[in-house]
């Protein structure tokens, strides 16, 4: 129900409109009266009403003057304002305050009644408008690690040429004008028994210093932060990320118990230069010779210590590096690979349990949270066959189960496995089988 703030100094005046409402508009509203201007600002507060109908001319402070108040405190109530003079600077200063109506005394029920439909929509409709846009951002909030996720592996994994890099970084706001990277390695076997807690705390820990970052997945000892450059020097910029890094080690090892080793790469611009960062970041933070916890590649290079070129080893220690990244490299793609299954195994019971409904391929990309035509394409290359002759043969084999084994006729078994026109039904199925489903029940 939804909270009526009558206002007027006339008793018979509220009561005869609550009875006029709880008449017309049943079950619609709890009432509340108010007598002048300082009562309705108080009660205001008190129950904080959805809709207000005020009488502009009481005693005390007048209704104008408590709506100015009231609607500063309470902007989401509706208020509807009535007057026994027809005053136009009155109604202009009234809507003016944010009054939805303004209404001549005596008012006829009809326009009243009208009048609180038409305002008990209106909340209704925001209420609905406010409930999707929360399930929106829910959604939205969930989708975004994963999102980040795939936007890191496509600079890890060196797919930066990919179109949708560029696409997929706009929608996060994650410039990949200019910035590096930063790369957090653990050593020893406890990580692998914490790898969501740390990831959860790092990334809440970054995230919390400002946008423009993109954190990765924690696989094989190591997660990469990509992070955009502001408008700032080189040289700032390295000391910033600097202390970023050293705040990372205070909080793995004071909140997660981890000692960490931490490299940043240098400053690179575009996809392709993230990831330089990223291979700059990795090397850093495996060195065997440092000393430090945060290294930082710029202060490798000024001490003469130089990056493999990938693929090959130098015999002095680099081939340690080289298979380091490539083993983070390839659990990588088998994540990715195991991430596209777990998908495909969600879609495939989905549609198990729901063929025999009317089933589109939008339906089942939105339960599994894909773009429907990235959907589409791996479902092609996982399962060897479209989305729709797949369903197709789950309906036909369904078929072919229910004519074998019940007394169903064919327009039954039409129906039953998901198809609306009998005739589109026979074709499909001879199409399938090679004969007409008259012919197959004939035959069994």
């Amino acid at each position: 129900m939804y909270r009526l703030l009558i206002v007027d100094d006339e008793p018979i005046e509220r009561e005869g409109l609550e009875c006029m409402v709880k008449r017309y508009l049943p079950d619609t509203f709890e009432f509340i009266h108010a007598a002048n201007g300082r009562m309705a600002i108080e009660y205001a507060e008190k129950y904080r009403p959805h809709i207000a109908i005020m009488d502009i001319n009481m005693p005390g402070i007048g209704g104008l003057e408590a709506l100015r108040e009231m609607k500063e405190r309470l902007p989401g109530t509706r208020f509807i304002v009535v007057t026994a003079y027809d005053y136009f600077a009155y109604a202009q200063e009234a809507l003016s305050l944010g009054a939805k109506e303004y209404i001549l005394k005596p008012a006829k029920r009809e326009q009243l009644i009208a009048v609180f439909q038409r305002l008990v929509r209106e909340i209704e409709q925001e209420s609905e408008s406010r409930v999707r846009e929360l399930d929106l951002r829910d959604k939205v909030s969930q989708l975004l690690p994963v999102a980040e996720n795939e936007l890191a592996l496509m600079l890890m994994l060196d797919h930066s040429a990919d179109a949708s890099t560029g696409q997929l970084a706009d929608w996060l706001g994650m410039s990949l004008k200019q910035g590096s990277a930063i790369v957090i390695a653990y050593s020893g076997e406890a990580y692998a028994r914490m790898k969501n807690k740390i990831y959860d705390h790092l990334r809440s820990f970054i995230k919390s210093h400002g946008p423009g970052s993109v954190v990765s997945p924690l696989i094989d000892r190591h997660m990469a932060i990509f992070l955009h450059q502001p408008a700032i020097s080189e040289h700032d910029w390295r000391r910033q990320t600097k202390q970023l890094s050293e705040q990372l080690t205070q909080v793995s090892e004071q909140t997660l118990g981890l000692k960490a080793s931490i490299g940043i790469g240098s400053l690179h611009s575009g996809a392709d230069g993230f990831r330089t960062s990223y291979y700059e970041a990795v090397f850093a933070s495996t060195l065997p010779e440092r000393t430090e916890t945060v290294c930082h590649f710029d202060e490798l290079k000024q001490q003469n210590v130089l990056l493999p070129s990938p693929g090959a080893a130098d015999g002095n220690g680099a081939d340690v590096q080289q298979s380091y990244v490539a083993s983070a490299l390839r659990q990588m793609r088998e994540q990715r690979e195991e991430q596209t299954l777990s998908v495909l195994d969600r879609a495939k019971q989905y549609i198990i349990e729901n063929f025999t409904e009317d089933l589109s391929l939008e339906d089942v990309s939105e339960v599994v949270h894909l773009n429907p035509h990235y959907f589409s394409k791996i479902f092609k290359q996982q399962c060897g066959e479209t989305f729709i002759d797949y369903v197709t043969r789950l309906r036909i084999e369904k078929a072919i189960a229910l004519i074998r084994s019940t007394p169903l006729s064919l327009k039954e078994v039409c129906f039953e496995v998901g198809y609306k026109d009998p005739n589109y039904f026979s074709r499909v199925f001879k199409k399938i089988t090679g004969v007409s489903p008259t012919s197959y029940k004939d035959q069994s």
